[in-house]
């Protein structure tokens, strides 16, 4: 019994040393195929149309992706010219040898090269790109397989050519080095262009996702009231600067992680129990806090009196009444930029956290004192 069950590929020892072997088992069955297929004549090659299953059924020993790795490498070597799609992604090969064909083709014998050798290293010099170098019409054809506009391959020629010239470095195929310098190109941009078209502008109604929310109140774990009080001011502020993001949430975010470092620093020394004092005024740094979150100072210290009268009168000791004040001043800011926003839009706006200050009545924001609560 026979150990060969079929027909085994020929291939040149020298030519395996030369280009590779993977690269001449490729290319000689490539050469079969040809052989013994009806190549279409189309400018100065013969074009060949492969189905990727039938050469997965000649290379049974190579997956699609080291098909798409060996073309590649005979591509770039300037040994095929290559018109389809990367194997992985259709399922068709278009190859032609690289040689022009003579005015009467050459006839090759069953499982023999042809007579002229496809360009490869050992039968064509590397050369520097010319000034005046423009990419044939093979390339053309390959990056219009991959809906590359004509307007945007022409844009990149002046670049490519500058650049290759100022390196002065040689290459085999100045084709496959444009074709790749075009798709990375237009890969980047159409990145960019899919991340902006997912911007949005800031609205009045923005609210964090329930990701965002968890992520601050139980991994940062930051008081829920605080992030709930931190969110008009951060909506106000983007809206008033009208810039488009596609990450509102991961800003968010670092903007009450920042507010909560701030005001945890400033408020970790301030934890004694203690009436307040007639004279009363809040620390320096407490209105730094109250810069960040986009609160007028002016406005603060407009409070200050009645906070003052209000616990005075109560006599109750706390362990910290800037962090009291602080919790005022932003209800109140809260409270005065939904009055702002109402008068504009003639709408109000609504919360489902019970008690907030945007889900009542006026009657109940006029006697509302939930700030004065120990």
């Amino acid at each position: 019994m026979s150990l060969l069950p079929e027909k085994p590929l020929i291939i040149s020892p020298s030519l395996a040393a030369t280009i590779g072997l993977e690269e001449t088992v490729l290319l000689q069955l490539l050469n079969e195929l040809m052989c013994h297929g009806k190549p279409e004549r189309q400018g100065d090659y013969e074009w060949l149309n492969i189905d990727s299953g039938q050469l997965q059924k000649f290379t049974p020993f190579w997956c699609l992706a080291d098909l798409q790795r060996v073309v590649g490498n005979l591509r770039d070597k300037g040994i095929l010219l290559v018109a389809s799609p990367p194997l992985t992604e259709g399922n068709l090969l278009r190859f032609a040898f690289n040689e022009q064909c003579a005015g009467n083709t050459n006839t090759t014998k069953h499982g023999e090269f042809p007579a002229t050798l496809p360009a490869t290293p050992a039968h064509q010099s590397t050369r520097p790109i010319p000034p005046d170098w423009r990419p044939e019409n093979d390339v053309l054809q390959q990056l219009a397989q991959y809906n590359i506009p004509a307007a945007f391959i022409a844009d990149q020629l002046p670049e490519f050519i500058t650049y290759w010239t100022e390196r002065g470095e040689p290459r085999y195929s100045w084709g496959s080095k444009f074709i790749k310098h075009v798709l990375r190109l237009w890969r980047a941009q159409q990145t960019e262009t899919a991340k902006r078209g997912q911007d949005t502008l800031m609205s009045r109604d923005w609210q964090p996702s329930q990701d965002a929310m968890d992520i601050l109140t139980q991994q940062a774990a930051i008081n829920r009231n605080f992030v709930e009080d931190a969110i008009p001011e951060f909506v106000l502020y983007w809206l008033e600067r009208g810039e488009s993001s596609s990450t509102w949430n991961s800003r968010f975010i670092m903007h009450v992680k920042r507010q909560w470092a701030r005001f945890t620093h400033t408020m970790e020394q301030d934890t004694m129990p203690r009436p307040l004092a007639a004279d009363w005024q809040p620390r320096e740094e407490l209105f730094e806090v109250l810069t960040l979150a986009n609160i007028p100072r002016d406005f603060a210290k407009r409070l200050v009196p009645e906070f003052v009268l209000y616990w005075r009168d109560s006599g109750q000791l706390y362990g910290s009444w800037n962090t009291k004040f602080l919790q005022q001043v932003k209800r109140e800011w809260s409270r005065h930029q939904t009055h702002t926003q109402d008068s504009s839009d003639g709408k109000q706006q609504r919360s489902d956290r019970p008690g907030s200050t945007r889900s009542r009545t006026l009657v109940d924001e006029l006697s509302d004192r939930s700030w004065a609560t120990p």
